[in-house]
């Protein structure tokens, strides 16, 4: 499942991650960045940019999507998201990586690209 439009139907590239596609998602062949946020976190608005050009970067090769953790509680507990922004790498269902906190761009590209 790879995320062929440039962008998604909220004008963003990257995917919008809900309890019901999480587990799609994650599952796919391509890997999967997931970045737990929320809109009240400072840090988090300033992932943003970052995260979007990831998801055009990799539209082909990767799934990029954004997880609002006040939405979803459940999903950032079950993955013990406490700090955000976390940013989650999955290889077919299994967390393969985890970054907490804002980090440049090149750190996320790098584990896409490994």
């Amino acid at each position: 499942m790879t995320n062929n439009s440039s962008t998604t139907e909220s004008g963003h590239a990257s995917v919008e991650v809900t309890s019901e596609n999480f587990e799609a998602l994650i599952n796919s062949d391509s890997p999967t960045l997931i970045d737990f946020w929320a809109p009240w976190c400072g840090p988090c608005r300033a992932l943003g940019p970052t995260i979007e050009e990831l998801a055009t970067e990799y539209k082909d090769k990767s799934i990029v999507g954004k997880l609002n953790v006040d939405d979803h509680p459940s999903l950032a507990a079950k993955y013990g998201v406490s700090s955000i922004p976390s940013v989650l790498i999955f290889q077919k269902g299994q967390v393969v990586e985890t970054l907490v906190g804002l980090r440049p761009k090149e750190a996320y590209a790098e584990l896409l690209d490994s």
